[in-house]
């Protein structure tokens, strides 16, 4: 066995899945689609989208509330995607908290 050849395979494993990640985008929404975030799959928030009619006599502790609740549910798609990614990759689910 190779040593050096592994860690190069396995270096190069890592460069892909990084570029795959990077490419990786899902959106979480809450209060009916009032608020939505975007992420990578490198969990980097790519935007944010806030209706005005949750800001319209909404106190702001609410539309914070909301933010955060979209930005929970992009993150628990993201790892489903990210074990769906790993899985198409032929590497194991518990991979993506390396990346």
């Amino acid at each position: 066995m190779n040593v050096a050849k592994l860690l190069q395979q396995a270096q190069q494993a890592q460069t892909q899945m990084q570029k795959a990640l990077g490419e990786l985008e899902v959106e979480g929404s809450a209060g009916g689609g009032l608020v939505r975030v975007r992420l990578n799959g490198l969990k980097d928030l790519k935007g944010v989208v806030i209706d005005a009619k949750a800001l319209a006599g909404e106190e702001a502790t609410l539309v914070e509330d909301l933010v955060v609740a979209a930005w929970q549910e992009a993150s628990r798609l993201l790892e489903e995607r990210s074990r769906e990614l790993l899985a198409r990759m032929g590497l194991p689910a518990g991979m993506s908290g390396l990346f």
